[in-house]
């Protein structure tokens, strides 16, 4: 107790609440909404060989052949649509086990980069193939209702301000009995980078809202699964299954690998991705949805 005559609680708490005041880092302002891709586009492409990427496609690869097993036992042939094809590592994929792809993306950059990479692919590969211009929103201008038995949206929602007009558009050209994958920056655990980064100010920024800046420096915006789980029903495509996607490794550097290390990784990454609570934290998350 302070000794001084008329000492009280608040002459000694006032000064400490000021220095802790004081003392604290600025708050960081709401990260702007989404500008879209296009201005990362170079950045992105330059980026596509390492472990980071490598971890996304593969694990994608696995939970979307996967749920394409489930479908009716058809093993090829599907119509798929690819929303924001990027430079095609599915589209590509998909075409090769025999599927016929459309690839659709609004960016020439990335597109670009997708003719240049079915250029290398095998005649029959390249026949199975169509890629256009355009966004996944104006698919109605294309494609009539229940034109395709799967579509991919992977890695566009972050990109745009909300998730349901996109949706809409992707449900509307589903057929019965068709598949829905898409791939999100999971909003459930917006500050599991920035903290395991020791970004503090960041980390409790986004406990506040679904707006991040991403390795590209863009403005871009999560999802919770829970959120879109709910707009999937809405759309008559309800959730099947749900996946993480890097658990481990959000915050990898380029090192390669060798081999045998590489295949642990991914099965560490891949048991994580179907396991609770792991899934939960992972940067990104996968939802496959499938019209009755």
């Amino acid at each position: 107790m302070d000794p001084r005559p008329g000492a009280d609680e608040s002459t000694m708490v006032l000064p400490l609440q000021r220095a802790a005041t004081e003392s604290l880092p600025p708050v960081p302002r709401p990260v702007p909404p989404p500008v879209g891709f296009t201005p990362g586009a170079a950045a992105w492409l330059a980026g596509l060989g390492g472990l980071r990427n490598l971890v996304r496609q593969e694990l994608v690869a696995r939970q979307l052949d996967e749920q394409l097993a489930r479908h009716d036992g058809v093993d090829a042939g599907l119509r798929v649509l690819d929303v924001g094809c990027g430079q095609g590592t599915q589209a590509l994929r998909l075409a090769r086990l025999g599927h016929r792809v459309t690839g659709l993306d609004p960016d020439p950059t990335t597109l670009d980069a997708a003719r240049r990479a079915l250029a290398l692919e095998a005649p029959d590969t390249q026949a199975r193939v169509q890629l256009l211009q355009g966004s996944g929103e104006d698919c109605g201008r294309w494609f009539g209702p229940a034109a395709f038995d799967v579509v991919l949206c992977h890695g566009v929602l972050m990109y745009l301000p909300e998730p349901g007009p996109l949706l809409a558009a992707l449900a509307r050209i589903l057929a019965p009995g068709g598949l829905l994958s898409v791939l999100v920056r999971n909003g459930d655990a917006l500050a599991m980078r920035p903290g395991l980064s020791g970004d503090w100010a960041t980390t409790v920024a986004a406990f506040a809202g679904d707006g991040y800046t991403n390795r590209l420096g863009l403005p871009t915006r999560a999802d919770r699964r829970e959120t879109l789980g709910r707009t999937l029903a809405e759309l008559d495509v309800p959730l099947r299954a749900w996946y993480g996607v890097r658990v481990f490794t959000d915050l990898a550097d380029s090192t390669a690998p060798t081999p045998a290390e590489l295949a642990l990784l991914l099965e560490a990454e891949d048991r994580a991705g179907r396991t609770d609570p792991y899934r939960q934290v992972a940067a990104l998350t996968h939802l496959v949805g499938v019209r009755p």
